[in-house]
């Protein structure tokens, strides 16, 4: 068994973590699909960035129908990334530069090729091969209405029609996303215990950390009702298959699990939900240790949203004691640094479209101001793999190479996932842009004007995006008063957010005019520009050190 440092049992609080899209992140092979092999050869930049644990996204034995997160065996690497023996090597790794290792479990539901489900499938109707899933009899009488009406993350319908061995139409299964991934029935035991167990193999096998995605979506209500009429929502605990009292117990068992093991293996969980009490009964003792803060990753470019947002995260997260984390993206939603150059620059899955006009040049200077702002907040900040390199959006894939089942599921409304998932620039001066050896493109085509976005060309430019992120974790981990602790508001002009951490200081001017800083010590860093020290530009940042 391998055991992570035990000598800070509570990293975890105000810890730096890096999403790592394994699709996406570095080839070791030359097959256009990055690997584990590419990602140890990369630990060194991880390490030269300042980060304190990676998150993985799944990678386990899958079809691919929805990026990994259809899984077909826990227990098993997908070919395509390498083996189980390469993943035990690079947690490893990792750890002996520091690092520890985070990884995804899809509790909600696996692949339509998972062994479980194709035994379902054969096994047919009222089976006990069926009862770990939600299979349910048509309306009507032959059987061909939809069980619910319930309508899927991805878009359409949550229920498909299997076929029986004789040809006729059979029962329906629910998928609260794509066809090929079968939601999981928690009220069975064996769903229970087979989780359990993964949890335990992956912690027997060093890593730090569980991520839990849609973690919210697990329990049903058995009876399968429709939602509310539209204009009306469920009570607390009431709608039919989100955030349902029950969930609690799944992950106080959880916890119980992590416990057992020496070195603070933690819960991180995907956890949607509008309703902050809701939101941080996750976070209590005994359940979760964190949770992603996706209400702030919504919000605008605006100081009064950001300010109630923060104001709304840290409070609900005091109650149960737990840590703020701090999101700008991940491998679901739009960058950073085209999401900010919008007029409308939150974020919402149901206004995501294509052909939105963005100034990239904006979107970088507010994208470099935030983090700012997010490494000075309270807790653990979460840095999504080619933020760090200001990579923008990319919104002009062509259609044939676009694989996200969103893309698909809306009609082509809705362009996906897949332009946060570009595989990431290295060096070089046209594609592949050293993402793996030799010229062999990878599974997603680069832009070919991504030349001065690589690593390499960054590193060589003390004014990038790059050398901003390593001097703000660099900073962000020499300031007693940064990461996990208190925060103060101080008095500010309108459009401005400024708050002390300990004797750091952090601005933040997000209105139109340059503005004064409040009287200091000492500029520690800036957003852009080095400023005259007694004034910040608009949509930029800064820390300074408090004046005695």
């Amino acid at each position: 068994m391998v055991q992570p440092p035990t000598d800070d049992p509570t990293w975890w609080r105000d810890a730096v973590i890096y999403e790592v899209y394994p699709r996406s992140f570095a080839d070791g092979d030359g097959d256009g699909t990055g690997d584990l092999a590419g990602v140890r050869s990369r630990l060194p930049y991880l390490r030269d960035l300042g980060v304190d644990a990676l998150w993985f996204t799944p990678w386990y034995a899958s079809p691919l129908a929805d990026g990994g997160y259809d899984v077909a065996d826990y227990r098993a690497i997908d070919p395509a990334f390498g083996t189980l023996e390469e993943a035990e090597a690079l947690v490893a790794e990792a750890l002996a530069l520091g690092i520890r290792t985070i990884v995804d479990v899809v509790p909600n539901h696996v692949s339509d090729r998972h062994p479980w489900f194709r035994a379902a499938l054969a096994a047919g109707p009222g089976s006990p091969e069926r009862s770990r899933f939600w299979f349910h009899p048509g309306s009507g009488p032959d059987g061909s209405g939809i069980p619910t009406h319930w309508v899927s993350s991805f878009g359409g319908s949550t229920w498909t029609r299997t076929t029986d061995p004789d040809g006729t139409p059979g029962e329906w299964y629910l998928h609260l996303f794509t066809p090929e991934q079968p939601d999981l029935n928690w009220t069975h035991p064996d769903v229970w215990a087979e989780h359990e167990d993964v949890l335990r193999f992956w912690f027997d096998r060093g890593v730090a950390g569980i991520r839990i995605d849609s973690a919210a979506l697990l329990v049903k209500d058995p009876a399968l009702p429709e939602l509310p009429e539209a204009g009306t929502t469920p009570g607390p605990g009431a709608h039919p298959h989100v955030d349902r009292d029950e969930l609690h117990d799944v992950y106080r068992a959880w916890r119980k699990v992590a416990d057992s093991y020496a070195g603070a293996r933690v819960l991180v969980g995907e956890v949607w939900l509008e309703d902050t009490a809701r939101f941080a009964a996750y976070l209590r003792p005994d359940e979760m240790h964190t949770a992603f803060n996706f209400d702030f990753m919504a919000q605008p470019w605006d100081a009064a949203a950001l300010r109630s947002s923060i104001d709304r995260t840290l409070a609900a997260h005091r109650e149960v004691g737990a840590p703020a984390t701090w999101v700008l993206s991940n491998h679901d939603v739009t960058r950073p640094v085209t999401r900010y150059g919008r007029a409308e620059s939150g974020f919402a899955f149901a206004a995501k479209r294509a052909g939105v006009p963005t100034d990239l040049a904006l979107g970088t200077r507010r994208a470099r101001a935030a983090a700012l702002l997010t490494a000075a907040l309270p807790g653990s900040l979460y840095l999504y793999q080619g933020d760090e390199l200001g990579l923008p959006e990319v919104e002009d894939l062509p259609p044939e190479a676009v694989q996200d089942p969103m893309h698909a599921r809306s009609g082509g409304v809705d362009p996906g996932r897949d332009g946060c998932r570009v595989p990431l620039p290295w060096s070089g001066s046209e594609p592949p842009f050293g993402f793996g050896p030799g010229t062999g493109q990878p599974w997603l085509p680069q832009p070919a004007d991504w030349a001065a976005r690589t690593v390499e060309a960054q590193q060589a430019d003390p004014r990038s995006m790059l050398s901003l992120y390593r001097a703000v974790l660099a900073r962000r981990r020499a300031e007693p008063g940064l990461g996990d602790g208190d925060l103060r508001w101080l008095d500010a002009a309108p459009g401005v957010l400024a708050f002390a951490r300990g004797d750091v200081l952090c601005v933040v001017n997000l209105s139109a005019a340059s503005v004064p800083l409040p009287p200091h010590a000492g500029v520690l860093l800036a957003s852009d520009g080095d400023g005259d020290g007694a004034h910040l530009d608009p949509d930029t940042a800064a820390w300074l050190r408090a004046a005695p």
